[in-house]
């Protein structure tokens, strides 16, 4: 008889055929040519995000921590680019708060202007919001009220200043054409700080559009529909739903948009250079004039000092405020 063919090989030689097909690490000089991780170049892997971190914190240092620094040393000495600082204490603070008149009325002019971009620029950017998110093709509207955002400030003030032209403007010959005669919109001292206003609000007005849209959309849509089976009208709904669920945002607006119109200038030193007889002049130009045309660094740098505590002021109140209206909704 025939003996029977032997089986327990097969399996053997099924292992040793999965074991050379399997790769193995390189041994000698190719394995310590290996790639490895920057943790591991590093030593300790809680070094490397400090590593990732440090451009982002030398720039910081050079261009924003440093140049704080040395303009808060400045505002107590009088310094002209041309010379040495010299150490004066207290004295220009009390120049700027006791004895210049034109700080203060900057100072006014440009809570005007603040104010006047909060007031009238957020609800505004709010109430197109809510009727553009309830529109057909909200992507194109969103890129259409954003593209004054990307559109240089400059040419954005010399174009208005076009518009706005007391004798060839636009709005003054289409105002001429029905028997309306125009203001001297840029001109005029009534006139000149509400024109820098609504221009100001019309290039900010996207910006605060997006961030209500986004905030908009995260409203649920079940209690609209609620709301609408129990009969609340669309201003009923924009009071008790919109406004409740959308705070965050508003207070975001409403601090950035006070801190924009406290610091802006470039858009009112591009149109109307601080006048008519300086009813546009806010403090940012005048302390801008003052570093950069009249050399007077120091003081300059005490005046943008008193500026920015005054904003962290005024916004620690803002939070606080809205923070309260908040929770008593």
């Amino acid at each position: 008889m025939t003996a029977p063919p032997n089986r327990t090989a097969a399996p053997s030689t099924v292992t040793a055929a999965t074991a050379s097909a399997v790769p193995t690490a390189p041994a000698g000089p190719a394995a310590a040519s290996a790639p490895v991780g920057l943790a591991a170049r590093l030593g300790t892997p809680r070094l490397a995000p400090f590593v990732f971190l440090a451009p982002l914190a030398l720039f910081t240092l050079v261009f924003f921590l440093l140049p704080l620094g040395f303009s808060v040393y400045l505002s107590f000495t009088r310094w002209n680019p041309l010379g040495e600082p010299r150490w004066v204490g207290l004295k220009q603070f009390e120049y700027l708060l006791f004895r210049d008149e034109q700080f203060w009325a900057t100072l006014s002019n440009t809570f005007v202007f603040a104010f006047g971009l909060v007031l009238i620029g957020m609800p505004l950017a709010l109430a197109l919001s809510f009727v553009f998110s309830r529109a057909k093709a909200r992507a194109v509207w969103r890129a259409v009220y954003y593209l004054p955002q990307v559109t240089n400030i400059v040419a954005i003030a010399y174009i208005w200043q076009f518009v706005l032209d007391d004798r060839y403007g636009l709005i003054n010959r289409a105002l001429g054409a029905v028997g309306i005669a125009g203001p001297d919109w840029l001109t005029d001292p009534t006139w000149a700080m509400v024109s820098v206003i609504l221009v100001m609000i019309w290039y900010e007005l996207g910006k605060n559009m997006i961030v209500f849209s986004a905030a908009l959309e995260n409203v649920e849509g079940i209690l609209y529909e609620a709301a609408t089976l129990d009969g609340a009208t669309v201003f009923e709904q924009f009071r008790h739903i919109t406004i409740p669920s959308i705070r965050p945002a508003i207070t975001f607006v409403a601090i950035t948009s006070f801190i924009t119109g406290m610091g802006w200038f470039a858009l009112i030193l591009a149109m109307t250079g601080g006048g008519p007889r300086g009813t546009t002049e806010v403090t940012a130009l005048y302390l801008y004039q003052m570093a950069f045309q009249d050399l007077r660094m120091g003081r300059a740098s005490a005046a943008a000092l008193l500026l920015f505590v005054i904003i962290g002021l005024i916004t620690l109140v803002q939070v606080r405020v809205l923070n309260r209206r908040g929770e008593s909704m």
